[in-house]
Formats: C-alpha cells, structure tokens, sequence
C-alpha cells in the first residue's frame, strides 16, 4: 500500500523507512489490538487514528516536562491521521510503568508479597485502591509472542545503568503526575500507565512510541470508583478472553475472535476516552 520498506512490524505499529532519510522513519498505528501477549484476529476500526491522535494531543501538552520523537505530520495519505514521521533512537530496552493505583499484575503481586517490583506496599490495600504515592514499577520488553516481565528497580539499573535507570524513573513518576491531573479534572482517573524513552544521539532522552493511550493505560471512570472500576481501555476485552471458558491465556493457542458487539463496543470505550479527555469528538 504504502511501497516503502517495512522496518519492523510490532502488536500494532508498523515502522516504515523514508527515501534517502536515516534520521527519521514513518511510523503507522493499526487497527490491530493485543491482549495477553497476543495479537488478536479481530481489529477495532479506527483504533489507530484514535491512539495516535490521541497521542499527539498528549505530546503537545507535556511538552515542557520532556520532548517527544514526533518530527512531522506530513505522512503518506493513505495513512493520514494514523501515522507520524519521527526520529530513530537508540530505544531504552525498559517498560516504564507508572502506578498510582493497585490493580491487574501489581494487584496480584501484592497479595503475594505485599509489593509491587520491589516497592514495599501498606497491609490491606484492595484491588483499585489509590497508592500513598505513585511508584515506578518497570518491567522487560519482551519480543513479540513472549511475556514483558515485571522487575525491580536494581534490575533496570544491572540493564540501563544507574544514571539512565534514575532519568527514566524520574521523567515516568513526572510525566505520570501530570497527566493524572490533566486526566481528573476531566472525570477520569488514570490508574496507571507505560512509557516507552529513546536516546538521541546527543544523549537526550525523549518520549516515544505512544503515550497515554487506552491501549497503554488504565482510565477509569472517576465517579463510580472505587464501587466500580468502569475502564475506557481494553481492560473490556481482556475481561471478555478471561470469560471465555475454552481459552486458557497460559497455553499455546490464540485467543479467540472477539464477536461483533464487543469490536464495537471497545471502539467506543476508545473513542469515548479521546472525547472525555481532548474535549473533542474523534472524527476519523
């Protein structure tokens, strides 16, 4: 479609090389969604002009926190409003993870050791409850079909070393800090969230990939919690794979199609994420 190199295809980005350009790369959401460590066969329409929308409303306004890979929205039209021209990096081989909430594999860590990647935690914290303080929770990024695996601190710092491991942990607790107000005020609660950092060639470490997504974070709806954890994410379809009696999400075969009314259904928890939080219906 798009006649040009194909770089890497990840879950859902697809990075494209540019004629005669080294220092940058075409970089394209899909439609496609991931649950579990697998791709799904069924895509959710206009899924990825949502998140990268989305995305570059976010980028806009941390701005002045720490700077973003976004080099240009002059993309191919076929991909229009779902693709950037960024800047390659020497990417920061960590998930960086935000919590300001217990909940999904943090939740289940912490009835086992009562913490979450090393971060010691209170007694009788309950599944959506609100941290003391956000931590900094990272974990290994797995190639694709392998598991990301949550670790400490100290292994980021074995993996990165000190310095790097410090930045990444202070740009995600402040990046976080921001955008759980940002997201409040506008009646959502961001539980928690990932990063994904790049380092330029001079050194400078910048935000890249996505960020603040339905499909990287957990929104909830901020007036039915902490009754009911109400998600503008695809919590919605890992909920509906965890129901599903004949797939075991720790064998070896895929998840199953997702049916009609939950595709459309989580188009519109996306789709009604993007409004609550940019103040603008999302218009394809």
């Amino acid at each position: 479609m798009l006649g040009l190199p194909l770089l890497h295809a990840g879950k859902v980005r697809e990075l494209y090389a540019l004629p005669e350009r080294d220092d940058v790369m075409l970089m394209v959401a899909t439609d496609n969604i991931s649950a579990f460590d697998w791709v799904l066969a069924s895509r959710i329409p206009d899924k990825g002009a949502i998140l990268n929308q989305l995305s570059l409303w976010w980028f806009d306004r941390l701005g002045g926190l720490v700077d973003n890979h976004v080099r240009s929205l002059d993309v191919p039209e076929p991909v229009r409003g779902r693709a950037v021209i960024c800047q390659r990096l020497e990417m920061i081989p960590v998930e960086c993870v935000a919590r300001g909430y217990l909940t999904g594999s943090g939740w289940v860590e912490y009835q086992r050791d009562r913490s979450v990647c090393g971060v010691p935690l209170p007694e009788g914290l309950s599944d959506g409850a609100r941290l003391p303080e956000p931590i900094f929770t990272p974990a290994t990024k797995a190639q694709l079909g392998d598991h990301d695996e949550n670790v400490d601190f100290a292994t980021v710092v074995d993996q990165v070393g000190r310095e790097t491991a410090e930045e990444i942990r202070r740009l995600t607790l402040q990046v976080y800090a921001a955008a759980e107000q940002l997201a409040r005020e506008r009646g959502i609660i961001l539980a928690d969230t990932k990063f994904e950092f790049g380092r330029r060639a001079d050194g400078t470490i910048v935000l890249a990939d996505e960020v603040l997504t339905p499909d990287s974070s957990r929104f909830w709806e901020a007036a039915t919690w902490p009754g009911s954890l109400d998600s503008f994410d695809k919590q919605f379809v890992r909920n509906w794979l965890l129901d599903q009696p004949d797939w075991d999400r720790n064998g070896e075969q895929p998840p199953p199609p997702l049916p009609e009314e939950v595709v459309a259904a989580t188009r519109q928890r996306y789709a009604e994420a993007y409004q609550r939080l940019t103040g603008s219906e999302f218009r394809p």
